[in-house]
């Protein structure tokens, strides 16, 4: 017994976070959308997190698709230009910029900015006894902590998806415009890519977004609230980053196959 006795605690200590996600992810689902469950105070933390996840996150948000537009969107009217395929642009750009680099990207993106500082945030809280203190004055965690989160970061996923999209659009559009290489206008161009989108891309575009934000919340908050005495932010932000790396890999590659 005293062989198997630390190969048991290695392999609870490997499966209990898995579990704490899975519980996490059911508490959000269960309790997010009962009207009761968002008193006032959750109401003002929600819209302080969505603001700063959205606001934080907005800059390297349109660097990051303005520099895809013109490394993917223009590319393809180059390229598909020169092969006389260029009524094929909107399927490929909707396969491969709405279905997999965007929701990736984003998720990255979102992690960076504004799960490190939950992780942080949160790591600092638990180290220094303030959320023993919390639950101690009758204070529901999950309510105060992590439901806020996981809705605000969920939403935050989706909105800058969409926003990393049109600009990625928008830019890679008026590269080829200058370059010559476009023979439409913008609206008909954005005509293309909608009539291309079919009612399994229309699903699984906001799914990976609300999913991915939803997963780098509750990883986030999970390693965050899971800190002890002895760690520090620079032990549990690597932890937190590559927890909610697999994450959202994991959730990409899962809708990818399902859908």
């Amino acid at each position: 017994m005293s062989v198997l006795a630390p190969i048991g605690a290695e392999a609870r200590k490997r499966s209990s976070y898995v579990l704490q996600l899975a519980a996490l992810f059911w508490g959000v689902m269960r309790e997010g959308v009962w009207p009761s469950t968002w008193r006032r105070t959750l109401r003002a933390s929600f819209r302080t997190t969505l603001t700063h996840t959205v606001g934080g996150s907005l800059g390297t948000i349109a660097v990051t698709a303005l520099i895809v537009g013109l490394g993917l969107v223009f590319e393809l009217f180059y390229w598909l230009r020169t092969a006389g395929q260029e009524e094929q642009i909107g399927r490929i750009l909707v396969v491969v910029l709405f279905r997999e680099i965007t929701p990736l990207l984003v998720g990255i993106i979102l992690l960076g900015r504004a799960g490190t500082a939950a992780i942080a945030e949160l790591g600092v809280l638990t180290a220094d006894g303030e959320v023993a203190i919390l639950r101690a004055e009758g204070v529901d965690i999950f309510d105060y902590l992590v439901l806020p989160r996981a809705v605000a970061f969920a939403l935050s996923g989706f909105t800058l998806g969409v926003v990393f999209v049109l600009l990625a659009l928008i830019g890679g559009f008026v590269t080829g415009s200058f370059a010559g290489v476009v023979n439409t206008s913008i609206f008909g161009f954005l005509d293309n890519v909608l009539r291309a989108m079919t009612i399994r891309d229309l699903a699984i575009f906001p799914a990976k977004l609300l999913l991915i934000g939803l997963v780098v919340a509750l990883s986030s908050c999970v390693t965050g609230l899971g800190a002890q005495e002895a760690d520090t932010p620079s032990s549990l932000l690597p932890r937190g980053f590559t927890r909610g790396v697999t994450g959202i890999l994991t959730v990409t590659l899962l809708l990818s196959a399902a859908l």
